[in-house]
């Protein structure tokens, strides 16, 4: 979950490395590091605890000038932050430093056993054996960096995204994933490393995105892929598509609101090349599960299991109620660091669906990878092209949101919903279970919800008096509770986790019939309750359950359906959202609440778009 760069070419390193970390602070940390090898063939190395800020304070000191570097932003898994446990890590000698992103599981036997033949540590880091054994490897003869670095890993068990350089084989980064995501990027007499797109793609479009087990020697001029036992390949590069542009911020204070305003435009793109306007109206074609289907891999299929973690989970529920809604097929949605412990029944009669923005969530690979091994079918849903879930995969569903800086998810979200309400129609077409009229009213919904989006977000910003109210209303607040009713129940999970993420302000979420079971204690008028609460089936009952809570005292705040003339005798404040069916209300309803908790951070002074503790792609468990 932390950011690599690495540079190899004609140019001063430390620029291209410092703008390259720049770009991957979205993904949270708490140091910052690089090393280059100098003109003189040393290796400089500087790193500080905290923000990019420090390690440029840091650099003005004395700033390593050479064209050879690898630079690094940390989150803490082994050792607290600071300067000392800081990337990168360098060997007895000062030889060779790594970056390294993961966790190395036996990094404790390795540990001993180097100390044991005379090696001296520096740092709390499971990362810095990784330093030593490469150090071994070159003393033993290994004949290069490259070889070196893969001798090393065959050693270790764990989780990596690793880059090396040495000042023995000073025009090599040599990187190596497992894991963990890592790129490599094609320039013109230079080249690049990195664990994320946006750190390198001022300098080039064309990457190759390594595999697992995959290790790249790298050099201004060329790029040898190997594996861990030093077998080439070749693998053609991949064209990037989105530019810089998308990535910055657009004018607006935060990435988290830019990608609100975003969303609109998201969804148009997750429903682009899918659904199609015809003489009678809306089709849908997933021409992504072409291949799957040729496979014959579906026709036994009699249930589905959805994995994902945090938001995606959130996402998924809404998935289950359309897919068992239009297709009539039992659906189970897990938490995929709690599935593979569970002892899951799955076999070939099981779709397995899973969902990871970023392709890499550790924990939603190895559950997927399980699901796999039991005989299960796979579709993957990620945004990112190329990531370890679609090698997985036997179809990949891709949000195509863009690229989504903030830590904290919007844009990903409601793409990924409207994807699962895509595959829920298009099984319910495959099986004959929904109505070709009702599969129709329903594609004709979705392709108005950008327009309504638009709608919500013009609204929302007129209503900025109430807006303004409940926003100082919460930020005064150490806890809040939201509830909702059968696909406003996800909806409300989601709006507490934005409350949670971006204002540390506590939030639970509970189906709104469960407050009488114990929740309902906390209520006062110290708590406020989030509702809710358009148009539904379920609607009168959400009422009750808001009057309930008006008895203690609790000040509510409503997510209602524009006209609704009621809904006023009930809450204290209000935002609305155009009439939707039911099921698809949660693309609306999401963003009020995500502005919200936005208006709420600002006020209490959060830093919103790298929240604390918080990471945008989880890599390790």
């Amino acid at each position: 979950m932390c950011g690599i760069v690495g540079y190899v070419g004609p140019k001063n390193a430390t620029p291209i490395l410092l703008d390259g970390l720049a770009r991957l602070e979205y993904r949270g940390y708490d140091s910052a590091g690089i090393a280059v090898v100098s003109a003189a063939g040393d290796l400089e190395v500087r790193k500080a605890a905290g923000k990019l800020q420090n390690l440029r304070t840091a650099l003005a000191v004395a700033e390593p000038a050479g064209q050879v570097g690898i630079g690094h932003t940390r989150w803490a898994t082994h050792g607290r932050p600071s300067d000392g446990n800081a990337h990168p890590h360098v060997d007895c000698g000062g030889d060779v430093t790594v970056v390294h992103n993961g966790i190395i599981e036996n990094y404790a036997e390795l540990r001993d056993e180097l100390i044991a033949t005379g090696h001296h540590f520096a740092s709390e880091t499971d990362t810095e054996v990784l330093a030593h054994l490469i150090e071994d490897a070159l003393a033993s003869g290994a004949p290069s960096l490259a070889e070196a670095t893969r001798r090393s890993l065959r050693r270790v068990t764990g989780s990596y995204a690793i880059v090396a350089v040495s000042k023995r084989d000073p025009g090599h980064i040599v990187g190596a994933r497992l894991n963990g995501p890592l790129i490599v990027g094609l320039g013109e007499g230079e080249n690049f490393i990195a664990s994320d797109i946006p750190a390198i793609l001022r300098h080039t479009r064309e990457v190759v995105v390594l595999d697992e087990g995959e290790v790249a020697d790298v050099t201004s001029t060329a790029v040898t892929l190997t594996d861990l036992d030093g077998r080439e390949f070749t693998r053609a590069p991949m064209h990037v598509e989105w530019d810089l542009e998308a990535a910055e911020k657009g004018g607006y204070p935060h990435y988290f609101v830019k990608e609100i305003h975003e969303q609109p435009h998201a969804v148009r793109r997750a429903l682009l090349g899918r659904v199609s306007e015809g003489a009678s109206g809306p089709s849908l074609r997933l021409a992504e599960l072409d291949r799957l289907v040729a496979s014959g891999a579906l026709d036994g299929v009699r249930r589905i299991a959805i994995l994902g973690c945090g938001t995606s989970v959130h996402a998924g529920m809404l998935g289950k109620y359309a897919i068992e809604r239009w297709a009539r097929i039992p659906v189970e949605v897990s938490i995929a660091s709690e599935y593979r412990y569970a002892d899951p029944i799955v076999g070939p009669d099981t779709l397995c669906v899973a969902i990871t923005q970023s392709g890499e969530t550790a924990d939603t690979l190895a559950a997927t990878r399980l699901a796999r091994e039991l005989g299960a079918p796979v579709i993957a849903v990620t945004n990112i092209v190329g990531s370890a879930i679609t090698r997985v995969a036997d179809a990949v569903l891709y949000l195509q949101a863009g690229p989504e800086i903030s830590v904290t998810a919007t844009k990903t979200f409601v793409t990924t919903t409207t994807t699962l309400y895509l595959l829920a129609l298009w099984l319910g077409q495959r099986n004959g279970a929904l109505a070709e009229a009702e599969a129709r009213a329903a594609l004709a919904a979705l392709v108005a919800v950008p327009g309504q989006m638009e709608r919500v977000l013009a609204t929302t910003a007129a209503a900025s008096a109430t807006f303004d109210t409940m926003a100082s209303l919460l930020a005064k607040s150490q806890s809040c509770m939201f509830i909702g009713r059968g696909a406003g129940f996800p909806l409300a999970l989601e709006g507490a986790l934005k409350l949670k993420e971006i204002s540390y302000v506590h939030a639970e979420a509970y189906p709104a019939g469960e407050l009488k079971h114990g929740p309902i204690a906390l209520l006062d008028a110290d708590v406020p309750l989030v509702a809710m609460a358009p148009a539904s089936k379920t609607y009168e009952k959400v009422i009750s359950n808001v009057q309930e809570v008006r008895a203690r005292d609790a000040k509510v705040i409503a997510i209602a359906t524009e006209g609704d003339t009621n809904i006023a005798r009930h809450a204290d404040a209000t935002l609305s959202i155009p009439r939707m069916p039911e099921l698809l209300a949660p693309l609306l309803g999401i963003i009020p609440l995500q502005l919200l908790s936005y208006e709420v951070a600002l006020r209490r002074g959060c830093n919103i778009d790298q929240p604390r503790n918080l990471a945008k792609s989880v890599t390790v468990e």
